[in-house]
């Protein structure tokens, strides 16, 4: 397969898939992988949800904008980000000019299926997740789509990375 040239980056909802698939994708282009959220658990020596606990989300998004503001300096890389990575505009800028920006796009109900019962997503922590899926997926469904160069539907791995390696090798 070609090379596809510089940075690739997924956005999404968090449940998307992003994490998974970057490391396929990024096994199969022989580049590093990265994380956003993992690279600033990593730096700061604690979880996302403590960092919410002590800092509030706005701290976490100063964090958030710094560490991408980072990995996007670097070349040839896949990069996963945290899925409110589009909620500040400088954010949205920084990704779609240091890479190719791939949507995964996944409705609610199925994101809710696969972050049920993962605790590590302080957003969800709440009485109706779906609820709150919902309201975070009609905030950000269009700053997902203007950000993004091309979306793919988010489905079994498999399917939607060949689906994806498709549609990068036409969009070149």
């Amino acid at each position: 397969m070609e090379k596809i040239a510089g940075n690739l980056i997924f956005i999404g909802m968090m449940g998307a898939g992003k994490t998974t698939l970057g490391k396929q994708i990024a096994q199969i282009l022989n580049r590093p992988f990265y994380d956003s959220d993992h690279e600033i658990c990593k730096h700061t020596g604690v979880n996302i949800p403590t960092i919410f606990e002590m800092e509030g989300e706005q701290g976490f998004r100063n964090r958030e904008t710094a560490m991408l503001d980072k990995l996007t300096g670097n070349s040839n890389i896949v990069l996963a980000t945290g899925g409110g990575a589009v909620v500040r505009e400088e954010n949205r800028g920084l990704l779609r000019e240091r890479g190719t920006v791939v949507y995964l796009h996944s409705i609610p109900e199925v994101l809710l299926e696969r972050t049920r019962y993962d605790t590590n997503r302080p957003l969800l922590q709440v009485a109706d997740p779906l609820a709150k899926l919902q309201e975070l997926y009609n905030a950000r469904d269009s700053l997902y789509r203007s950000t993004a160069h091309l979306t793919v539907e988010s489905g079994h791995s498999r399917e939607t990375v060949e689906n994806l390696l498709k549609k990068l090798s036409l969009n070149k």
